[in-house]
């Protein structure tokens, strides 16, 4: 496969992911699909790690790749493969930035999975109030301390679900914005086929 259709590949798989992401930040601003005060939502939420990271930043990467198969720039004094491996250089910058915005949503999500969800729970110095009852992700191995969340019901189970699914999708994003950069630089030192379609690179 020539590396403009690659790259087309590669784009059509990021649009959904991005779209996935969007709809789970989304998501986590209705803990058990209920609408609850603003101040009561996990801070990470806020952070819009699955809006602007893994979704508006990772578009830009998605389109550029799509269009790369159908490039028909004319390239340096008229000369078309020169046009197109420009054009497979240019896309590793944008790949760049879809592992930055796919980063951030990572780290938001690892932070908010150890740290746990902002809850009403009951404190053993100071009643109950709103705040965060878990320490260094411990509730993860210890199912019984889920039951310290009164409030909002299930927030655990919510947050941990939709976070997860935006830490695996970032990291999907990231390793395909990767293999982008690999296949932008074999497009623009070898040509959009690497010799495999001969008419463009022969000429030069």
């Amino acid at each position: 496969m020539c590396s403009g259709g690659f790259a087309k590949c590669l784009g059509i798989s990021l649009l959904p992911l991005a779209i996935i992401c969007v709809l789970c930040n989304i998501l986590l601003f209705f803990p058990d699909g209920k609408v609850i005060e603003s101040e009561h939502i996990t801070k990470q939420v806020w952070y819009f790690g699955g809006i602007l990271g893994s979704g508006v930043l990772m578009i830009f990467p998605a389109l550029v790749f799509l269009g790369l198969k159908n490039n028909d720039c004319c390239g340096c004094c008229g000369n078309e493969s020169c046009g197109r491996r420009f054009a497979m250089l240019s896309s590793i910058l944008f790949a760049a930035v879809g592992v930055l915005g796919a980063g951030y949503s990572v780290i938001v999500s690892a932070v908010a999975i150890n740290q746990g969800p902002l809850c009403f729970y009951d404190s053993e110095t100071n009643g109950t109030i709103w705040g965060y009852p878990f320490s260094e992700g411990n509730y993860l191995s210890d199912k019984n301390l889920w039951n310290k969340c009164q409030e909002p019901k299930n927030v655990v189970h919510w947050n941990l679900a939709l976070f997860a699914v935006l830490l695996a999708m970032g990291l999907i994003q990231i390793a395909l914005c990767a293999v982008q950069v690999v296949n932008g630089l074999l497009g623009a030192l070898c040509g959009d086929c690497c010799g495999c379609c001969g008419g463009d690179d022969g000429a030069m």
